[in-house]
């Protein structure tokens, strides 16, 4: 009785916080043709003990940015000019520390590559309340705002994007790709049953050109100016300079166009940045921009499972190496 108290329920929250906090952000980092640290052979390690009340165990995170290590007691923000965050995360609420790692780097050839991946993470709070949940692997441009302190709204923690004005013709990267055994997604949070979500599960690029502006009260919109949503539906073996060409205009009338290729207006889905008054707010795409408008920000993120937080299915696997634009 007593473990159910604030205390313990603070760690729950803590860590539903901690799972949905898997995706997406935005950083301050200088518009580049190439994107820094985008051979994935630098890490940063950073190790992190959690609280006593959820086991006390050391996690090691990794960041990519300059090979070094970094004070696990203090919030990361990215180094070396670095454009990228990933789902490696620290939770603090009411003073309990949680960790979440599913990007991996992982020796390959001279160098390494990124591993991201799905699987159940869970905790065990004074060692009576048990949850587990399902945490896809994503790497994305941008930041996280650590540590995560609230369960309220924990997308709003994340800043999307990057600052950007080219227009590269495609997007170029080794990737190899594990699917899971199971013939179905779940969705599994820690606060209900599992549930069987129909369809395989697949991991996924996300990549658009946005022209954002901002009105006076501080609310940001964009126009979609590039596009490429591709998931990755079959085994393979490890796929090198793979190429993926930005579709750029209104793709909505177009062939190959799916509706999770669609603007993001609304929903689950919807991505958050930083306004010029210091706030996360979300990101709205109110139409499709021409092909002759120049994009202001790049939204770039893959991820091991495709879909909202908690959804996927354990095993699913992507690795990348070796990314960069095609002029």
């Amino acid at each position: 009785m007593k473990t159910t108290k604030a205390h313990p329920s603070n760690v729950v929250y803590c860590f539903a916080v901690c799972i949905l906090a898997l995706l997406l952000s935005n950083s301050p980092a200088i518009a580049q043709t190439q994107l820094k640290y985008s051979d994935f052979d630098q890490w940063i390690t950073r190790d992190i003990k959690e609280s006593a009340i959820i086991g006390g165990k050391t996690h090691t995170l990794y960041e990519i940015g300059p090979t070094g290590t970094w004070d696990g007691k203090k919030p990361y923000v990215n180094q070396g000019g670095s454009p990228w965050a990933n789902s490696n995360i620290m939770a603090k609420v009411a003073g309990v520390v949680k960790t979440n790692v599913t990007v991996y780097p992982e020796k390959r050839g001279n160098g390494y590559c990124a591993k991201l991946v799905s699987h159940i993470v869970g905790v065990k709070v004074l060692g009576l309340v048990n949850i587990h949940v399902l945490a896809a692997g994503s790497i994305y441009v941008g930041k996280m705002m650590e540590p995560i302190t609230s369960s309220s709204n924990p997308f709003a923690k994340l800043d999307y994007g990057i600052p950007f004005t080219d227009k590269p013709k495609a997007i170029q990267f080794d990737y190899k790709v594990k699917l899971s055994d199971k013939p179905d997604r779940i969705r599994q949070t820690g606060f209900s049953r599992v549930k069987t979500i129909p369809g395989k599960d697949m991991p996924g690029m996300i990549l658009l050109l946005q022209k954002r502006w901002e009105d006076e009260d501080g609310n940001i919109f964009a126009h979609r100016i590039g596009t490429n949503v591709h998931r990755f539906n079959q085994d393979t073996e490890w796929m090198n300079a793979a190429n993926f060409e930005i579709h750029y205009g209104d793709i909505s009338k177009e062939e190959f166009f799916q509706p999770h290729m669609d603007l993001i207006q609304e929903g689950d889905n919807l991505k958050y940045a930083l306004n010029s008054k210091g706030k996360i707010v979300p990101v709205k795409e109110v139409a499709w921009g021409s092909p002759d408008e120049t994009p202001t920000h790049l939204c770039l993120q893959f991820a091991s499972s495709f879909g909202t937080a908690y959804v996927g299915a354990i095993g699913t696997t992507l690795w990348l190496d070796n990314l960069q634009f095609v002029y």
